[in-house]
């Protein structure tokens, strides 16, 4: 029984330094993982389809070339249905947003600052014009700048010709192999450990995939709300700020927050009645009620087990972390390691590390996963 104590530490110096140098390797390749993760994702996503065109006997690599041939075609017949469309209203937007920005500073930001004087009084109203005046000015020489580089760079339109063609490849590989994968993984895992670590590997299976189907319909149910509704209100640009915002859902409060200061500001610049403003707001309060008390906790719920505020700063932790790409990793990877430290609280729980009158260890130690 001694001899075996000082397995405990060396299993826990191994899978530290392990995890370590992964997460280095992801840092240091963090510029060209981009196709690579989403291949893996939509080989994820896809792995169970493919499963049962396999129960039907279909053969692997031809039921991976119809589930990706068939997803590839909606996408390719959305892009050609709507693509014009944005593409239009994207030429406009970047047009317009000079005037937009006018509008902000000139005429939005006064009429805030006077409410704020009748409540707080003129010294504090005239501070804050001046600064909202300066930030807004520095987030149109920014937004300028940016576009400029985006525009005069032809390394991101090689980037994105890159990840095109790259993603559907590496999605093939994954999806065709996937279970050969999963298998070959599942017999390096530690003999003893085995069992707990495929329950755990179960349990962050069962919370992404319900996460990942239920957001996704989510973004899709609402990005076509807030374009349609956009649309009818007569919003310009009410397309693409429908879809953004849609897409955004997926971050607690920040897809409807963000779509709604946009689509203020584009309406401002628009209509002179105050009465389209509001419609435009309304949309947006509508949506974000119906999607907070009806949609998402009906379609998502609570799979991911995540609050709210730790979301926002995993996803903001990805992005300053691995840019693009530490975003689309950033729920997944917390809501992984929301099920291991679940995990060890619970084996912490049950040990006489919380409770010195429990007179045996756990069975297994977090440390040894």
């Amino acid at each position: 029984m001694r001899e075996s104590q000082p397995m405990i530490p060396r299993q826990f110096l191994f899978w530290l330094v392990a995890a370590a140098a992964l997460i280095l390797v992801l840092w240091l390749l963090r510029g060209m993982l981009l196709p690579f993760v989403l291949g893996m994702a939509l080989a994820y996503v896809c792995d169970p389809l493919a499963d049962r065109l396999e129960a039907i006997r279909v053969p692997r690599a031809l039921a991976t070339v119809m589930v990706l041939g068939f997803g590839g075609g909606i996408f390719v017949l959305s892009v050609v249905l709507i693509l014009p469309l944005i593409e239009n209203q994207i030429v406009q937007l970047v047009q317009q947003a000079p005037h937009l920005l006018d509008v902000l500073r000139h005429r939005i930001v006064p009429q805030v600052a006077d409410a704020i004087q009748r409540i707080a009084g003129p010294h504090d109203a005239d501070d804050m014009r001046k600064a909202a005046s300066s930030y807004a000015g520095n987030i149109s020489s920014w937004a300028m700048g940016l576009a400029g580089q985006v525009w005069s760079g032809g390394l991101a339109i090689a980037d994105i010709l890159y990840v095109m063609l790259l993603t559907p490849l590496v999605a093939f590989y994954f999806l065709r192999d996937w279970d050969l994968m999963v298998a070959k993984i599942d017999a390096w895992l530690p003999r003893r450990q085995a069992g707990t670590i495929r329950q755990v590997a179960h349990d962050i299976d069962t919370i992404l995939a319900g996460f990942v189907r239920g957001q996704a319909t989510v973004c899709f149910i609402f990005a076509v709300y807030y374009s349609a509704a956009l649309s009818l209100a007569g919003l310009a640009f009410g397309v693409i700020i429908g879809i953004a915002a849609g897409i955004l859902t997926f971050i607690p409060y920040l897809g409807a927050v963000a779509g709604l200061i946009v689509s203020i500001v584009v309406a401002f610049g628009q209509f002179d009645d105050y009465t389209r403003v509001a419609i435009v707001a309304a949309v947006y309060i509508f949506g974000h009620l119906i999607e907070s008390n009806i949609v998402t906790p009906n379609l998502v719920g609570d799979r991911v087990q995540l609050h709210p505020v730790w979301i926002i700063f995993a996803l903001l932790a990805g992005g300053a972390l691995f840019g693009f790409t530490g975003v689309l990793l950033a729920v997944p990877a917390a809501a992984v390691i929301g099920v291991l430290v679940r995990f060890g609280l619970k084996q912490y729980l049950t040990s006489s590390f919380y409770d010195n009158r429990v007179k045996t260890l756990p069975l297994v130690d977090p440390s040894e996963l």
